[in-house]
Parts: structure tokens; C-alpha cells; sequence
């Protein structure tokens, strides 16, 4: 009897020692490997990708378990100083998760309900659209408010906003695009919106609830929001924004753009890795507002502030920040108790993948190789240089054989190279239209476009260009030979 009861115990104590390593094997990814060797290749790693993209500076935060792993900057100031883990970045849109998170640290209190219409906490709105009065908190967090950018601009607005209440009032005047609740659409104001009800509720200016609801109990001591992007240009401690032109960097100040609630955060490294740290930790909320924070949206994987999904490793909330010379990325494996977060001195460009950066890290981390892609945002560069220098060539070599064309040109011929020739005007002119419809609504205005397609553009310029001269000369020979034979 005490032999099976032994063999019992045994296999029951290997059962449970293989299901307890089979569970915490997500969160000792980071542990099983040496750290100087893990922190080496992912040095590496970026170091090389951020040549292969052009990119000049960047910092990286990557949080496990219980502590901050690494916090790391990669590149130098325009001074020739290191950027570390203390430089300071815009994180963009990565600051929605702390607008939202300002609302439900509220909602806990019970000083806000999130089905509540917004209009409820401001008696003094007069919506021609009544529409206006049936969104809820909760539609501003997930983005189904009604509201995109064709209907009030954003990004495309002039003069900008220059305060949270102009923002508001515009709710007067709008008219909806969708029913509140029925249509997910991407549109920064929705999170202004929110951060007014912070300071209507709070009493605390947006900033000031910030710092001493979330970043100082956090310890983000290097953290702060900003109301518009002339305060990031104003500030010589933020590394300055780049775009990229045929894979040159080029610096420029960000355009300007009302950013309070949707997009003001300025962060670095360190304090990324600490509030990453929190979004396992339990110290944000209670379980059930915390669980609610972290899941999607009612119709969207969209939710409070962040991308919800799920990968091999379990659940993951996700966000990424666009600015014209910043960019930003953000995912944290809530199961796994990991968190990765990157910030650039350089903005959206169509031809760099920076989602790929977090991609790769985390590979490494868990022991994979990160792979390396043919096609990155040096190669694609360079291609569209090629392509330029191959259009201004060819341009030219079919110009000169028109001049020596003897032959007429019919007048079938000349309507069909005409409409062929037209293709990549129309498509610059109606560039903008375009991006609208790739980018599901979202409104880029020319200054946008330019920064992220600038070789796109450059070419189709010049493409659009010498087909007009080549158009010019075909209806001034057409047209000239047909008055010879008239005479």
C-alpha cells in the first residue's frame, strides 16, 4: 500500500512540477537566458535596424516581471550628446492609455459613469445635431462616437485648437457621421473630449491630474503632457524630428497640432518601463475596472486607449503614436508579464516598419532569431531614387524622339497616350483622397503627406512633369502638322 501510495505522491508531485513550469514559462523568457547576452543581441538588433531604416535616434524601454529590465537610448543629440534612457520623447498616441486611465481612476471614485452621455457633465452644450447628446464616456474610449475626421477636422484644421473648451464647443456645431455607438473611427478629438471631463470632474487642470494622479504614484518623475506641439519644439531636452528623404534624414519641428488628451505625453525609456510595469502590477485600478481597460471595444478591438489581442504568448494591449517627425510603439503581453516600448526621432514614413522593432525584440527575448527582411525602409529608399533618376532618363530619351518624329500623330493616339499620361497627375492630385481612403478615414493634410511619402511624391512630381511636357509637344505637333496640310 505505501508503494502506490509513494507512486501516487511521485506522479502527482512531477504533475504539478511540469504544469507550474508550463505556466510561468512566459514570464521566465526573459530569465533563462543570460542578461549581458540577451541585452547584446538586442543591442544589435536595433542598432542595425535603425541603419538599414535611416534612423538617427531612438529609445527603447523594456519592462518583466517586476522590474525594468532595460531602458536604453540609441543614437546622439544635434550636440553630439548620447540620447540614453533618460532623453525625453513624445510618445504621441501612446498617451490615450493615460487619458483613459485618468477616466476610469474617476469612474472608480464613482464621479463618472461610463454609459452616461458626455453631455450629461456639460449642461452648457447645444448640439445642433442631437445625436451629440447620446455619446457616452464609454463611445469616446472606444472610438464609436460618431465623430471622424471628414466631419471635424483634426489634423487638417486652421487654425488648430488651442484649448480643451474650443474643443468642446465644437460639439455644437458637428454633424455626427455615424450613430454614436454603431461605426468605429479612429479621431484624436474623441480623447480631448475625455480630458476635459478629467478637469470638469477633478477640478485639476488636465496636466496637473496627470502628474499627481498617475505619474507621480507611478514614479514617472521624468513624464509630462504637453497642450500643442510647439511646446515639443520648444523644448532644446527633446531630441529634434526627422523626416526622410530618399533614406536621408532631414530635421524639421513638428507641424502644429492641438494635442491635449489624445497625443500630449512626453516620456522617456525609464518612465515607459514603470508604466508598463503597472499594467500587470494591480496598483492602477481594481481587478474589474483593470480588466475592463485592458479588453477591446464593443464592436472594434479598439477598448480604453489600447489595441486589444492575443498572440502565442496569451493577451497583449497595443498602441502606436504618429507624429510627422516622432513615432512611437508600445505592446505589453499582459500574460507573459512583459512590455516593450520604443520611441524615434523620426515620424510615420510609409517604407519603416516600427512595429518590426518590437516584432524583433520580442523574438529575441524568448530565444528566436528576429529574422532580417530584404525589404526595409533603406532598401525601398533607394529604390524609389532608382526609379527617379530611371524617370527623368527616360522622360528626357522620350522627349528627344518626339522632337525628331516626322510621322503625325493621329488623333486616336493622341487621346490614348493622353489618358495614359494623366494617371500620375491624377494620382498627385488626389493624393490626400487617397491616403483617406488606405487610412480608413483619417484626414492627412499636405504638410502629412509630404513627411510620410516624400519620395513618393518627389517622384510622381517629377513623373507628372515631364509627362506634361511630353503631352505639350504631341498636341504642338499634332496641332502644327494638321494646319501644314490645311495650307
Amino acid at each position: 500500500m505505501r508503494i502506490v501510495v509513494r507512486k501516487m505522491v511521485l506522479s502527482l508531485t512531477c504533475f504539478m512540477l511540469l504544469s507550474i513550469a508550463v505556466l510561468t514559462e512566459p514570464a521566465l523568457a526573459v530569465g533563462v537566458q543570460d542578461k549581458a547576452d540577451l541585452l547584446q543581441k538586442i543591442d544589435r538588433y536595433v542598432t542595425k535596424t535603425m541603419k538599414k531604416n535611416h534612423i538617427q535616434g531612438a529609445s527603447l524601454a523594456i519592462a518583466n516581471n517586476d522590474e525594468v529590465f532595460y531602458a536604453q537610448g540609441f543614437g546622439s543629440l544635434s550636440d553630439g550628446s548620447a540620447i540614453d534612457g533618460g532623453t525625453p520623447f513624445p510618445i504621441a498616441s501612446l498617451s490615450k492609455s493615460f487619458t483613459a486611465l485618468a477616466v476610469l481612476q474617476l469612474a472608480e471614485k464613482g464621479l463618472v459613469e461610463l454609459d452616461a452621455p458626455y453631455a450629461s457633465y456639460f449642461p452648457e452644450l447645444s448640439p445642433k445635431d442631437e445625436r451629440v447628446r447620446e455619446i457616452t464616456i464609454r463611445n469616446l474610449l472606444n472610438q464609436t462616437s460618431g465623430l471622424n475626421d471628414k466631419v471635424n477636422p483634426d489634423m487638417t484644421r486652421s487654425p488648430q485648437f488651442t484649448s480643451l473648451d474650443e474643443v468642446n464647443r465644437s460639439l455644437d456645431t458637428v454633424k455626427l457621421a455615424h450613430d454614436p455607438g454603431t461605426s468605429y473611427s479612429y479621431h484624436n478629438p474623441n480623447y480631448a473630449f475625455l480630458a476635459l471631463l478629467v478637469e470638469r470632474i477633478s477640478g485639476q487642470s488636465f496636466s496637473e491630474y496627470l502628474a499627481s494622479h498617475i505619474f507621480k504614484p507611478l514614479s514617472m518623475n521624468q513624464t509630462f503632457n504637453v497642450s500643442s506641439t510647439q511646446q515639443i519644439n520648444d523644448n532644446a531636452a527633446i531630441p529634434r524630428g526627422h523626416y526622410l528623404v530618399f533614406g536621408s534624414p532631414v530635421a524639421q519641428a513638428e507641424s502644429s497640432w492641438f494635442v491635449d488628451g489624445p497625443a500630449g505625453i512626453v516620456s522617456t525609456a525609464e518612465d515607459m518601463a514603470k508604466w508598463m510595469l503597472a499594467q500587470y502590477s494591480g496598483s492602477l485600478l481594481s481587478p474589474a475596472l483593470m480588466e475592463q481597460y485592458h479588453q477591446a471595444g464593443q464592436i472594434s478591438p479598439y477598448g480604453m486607449g489600447w489595441q486589444a489581442g492575443s498572440d502565442d504568448q496569451g493577451r497583449t494591449i497595443s498602441h502606436s503614436g504618429i507624429f510627422w517627425t516622432y513615432k512611437a510603439e508600445e505592446t505589453i503581453y499582459l500574460d507573459e508579464r512583459l512590455g516593450i516600448a520604443m520611441m524615434f526621432d523620426t515620424g510615420l514614413n510609409a517604407f519603416v516598419s516600427y512595429s518590426a522593432f518590437i516584432d524583433g525584440i520580442a523574438k529575441i527575448i524568448h530565444g528566436q532569431e528576429p529574422g532580417a527582411s530584404l525589404i526595409t525602409g533603406g532598401t525601398v529608399e533607394i529604390a524609389m531614387a532608382v526609379l527617379t533618376a530611371a524617370t527623368i532618363v527616360w522622360g528626357i530619351y522620350r522627349l528627344i524622339r518626339l522632337g525628331k518624329r516626322k510621322k503625325a500623330i493621329t488623333t486616336g493616339r493622341l487621346i490614348l497616350s493622353t489618358a495614359g499620361r494623366i494617371i500620375p497627375i491624377l494620382i498627385l492630385l488626389f493624393l490626400p483622397q487617397l491616403a483617406t481612403f488606405v487610412g480608413a478615414g483619417r484626414v492627412v493634410p499636405w504638410h502629412g503627406l509630404w513627411t510620410a511619402l516624400p519620395s513618393v511624391i518627389i517622384w510622381l512630381a517629377v513623373f507628372s512633369l515631364l509627362n506634361i511636357v511630353n503631352l505639350a509637344g504631341r498636341f504642338r505637333l499634332t496641332f502644327a502638322r494638321g494646319k501644314r496640310r490645311r495650307l
